[in-house]
């Protein structure tokens, strides 16, 4: 299922505080993010509406299956491709910053050559 890149940043923000954290809460992503209180609770809800999040009575988000998944896909593409490139000699603010666009637009079929390519030419099995 293809979502937007919004609800990918959203979700893999919810799973980098839950495991820095323990608890996250909409307060919790605005102030991650830099948004505003209002968009985060549409976001939440959207996300929420579409199966990707629940929220218990207190406040606390958690993600549900396919939102984990999909959160634990793009946060794995982040810390790869960001690595690999400040490996390769690019600069650590652009580094985190183009793998932070790519992310999201590369395919599984690439990224899974390129992490195998890398494999390869470190001598890992």
């Amino acid at each position: 299922m293809k979502i937007r890149e919004s609800a990918e940043d959203y979700l893999e923000t919810i799973l980098i505080l839950k495991n820095r954290n323990g608890d996250v809460r909409s307060i919790d992503i605005a102030t991650e993010l830099g948004f505003s209180k209002p968009s985060v609770s549409i976001a939440m809800k959207n996300l929420r509406e579409n199966g990707y999040i629940s929220v218990d009575s207190k406040g606390y988000i958690s993600l549900e299956p396919l939102g984990k998944e999909i959160a634990e896909k793009i946060y794995e593409r982040h810390t790869f491709l960001s690595a690999w490139f400040i490996e390769l000699g690019v600069d650590p603010k652009v580094a985190v910053e183009d793998a932070c666009r790519m992310e999201h637009i590369i395919s599984a079929e690439t990224f899974s050559a390129i992490k195998a390519h890398v494999k390869r030419v470190k001598g890992e099995k």
